[in-house]
């Protein structure tokens, strides 16, 4: 583990020891999004919550794969039930637009033959990595966006919802009062939206720090060694004029090879710029182990540029992460392993 000093408390961690070939028969790595996440600012209760469903993602990913499931099942799988936790921001439970609208990103890619899919600002599909998934089986295309999107949604006859499915309190909650520190409207409350309720400010404090850069991620290699990579996002609270992070931008927030494959979390326009996915599997490419790729892109290269953010990455099956913030929600599981599940920064 490297942890760097001053304000941000930065991560590196792996697995335990492997079998002696170092190659598990499969593997699966998660995450749930990275930020200011520290002891004593986390009650008990919200505490086990995330590392139960951290433990929960990681343990169905591997039923998956145990029974000889693929991969990408394993990643798509899930992802679709984190889109459906609203304690992530991705799906239900995602971020607001300065407009009161769940604008939802995702994507997926295949490290075999570098097949993605993508979709950005969709508003109504309620599993968007399973739309991604279509785009890249289904489609000609690698990125599809807004009414595109939902339009070939509709044609693959995937499940679609009200706007209001995927409103939560508390994230609306954040995006008025971050609206209001901008001096930007109100939007008015989405129809279908369930009545007012009261909010918990402290915990509305707390979500606003840990989820800065919310999503949700996952990496799998199958009995194969087919390696896939997935992430799914709502994006930022209060994004303006259809801003797009890096989540559904193959090769930033998304990546893999035959060898290697990451999901990230973070400052998407400072991933975008770095094209960190990319850049850490053709680190691991080039010779560099996964601790020496995460080093130098996470710890070095994003931190020098002032962008926050981690990721979770299988390098040539084995798991390891790396995150420049006080904490990152993430796990991991191996063939023949038990679960690790972290939260924050001083653990491995």
């Amino acid at each position: 583990m490297r942890l760097l000093a001053a304000a941000l408390a930065c991560a590196f961690a792996s697995t335990p020891a492997l079998a002696d070939d170092h190659t598990p028969r499969w593997s699966i790595v998660v995450h749930g999004g990275a930020g200011v996440i520290e002891r004593g600012d986390m009650d008990a209760a919200t505490e086990a919550a995330y590392r139960a469903a951290m433990n929960d993602a990681v343990e169905a990913g591997g039923q998956i794969l145990e029974g000889g499931g693929s991969a990408m099942d394993a990643v798509e799988m899930v992802i679709r039930a984190l889109e459906d936790d609203p304690k992530f921001n991705s799906g239900r439970g995602a971020v607001f637009t300065s407009e009161g609208r769940n604008e939802l990103d995702a994507s997926i890619m295949r490290g075999s033959d570098y097949q993605a899919g993508a979709v950005a600002g969709v508003t109504q599909v309620r599993h968007p990595i399973t739309l991604a998934r279509r785009v890249l089986e289904d489609s000609p295309h690698v990125m599809l966006q807004g009414p595109g999107a939902e339009s070939f949604a509709a044609e693959q006859g995937l499940e679609r919802v009200p706007e209001s499915y995927f409103f939560t309190e508390r994230r609306w909650a954040s995006m008025e009062r971050l609206n209001a520190s901008m001096g930007l409207e109100i939007p008015a409350r989405p129809e279908g939206a369930p009545d007012p309720e009261p909010v918990n400010e402290g915990a509305l404090d707390l979500m606003e720090r840990e989820h800065a850069f919310g999503t949700v991620g996952v990496v799998a290699m199958d009995e194969t060694g087919e390696i896939v990579a997935g992430t799914s996002t709502g994006g930022t609270t209060s994004k303006r004029w259809g801003r797009v992070g890096d989540s559904p931008i193959i090769g930033a927030g998304t990546y893999a090879t035959p060898d290697c494959g990451v999901s990230a979390t973070g400052t998407g326009e400072y991933f975008i710029r770095l094209n960190v996915s990319a850049r850490i599997c053709t680190y691991l490419g080039a010779g560099q182990t996964a601790d020496e790729a995460l080093d130098a892109v996470i710890m070095d290269e994003l931190t020098a540029l002032g962008g926050d953010g981690g990721v979770v990455m299988l390098a040539h099956g084995e798991p390891a992460w790396a995150f420049n913030t006080a904490g990152m929600y993430r796990a991991s599981l191996v063939q023949g392993g038990a679960p690790v599940v972290a939260i924050f920064g001083d653990e491995q």
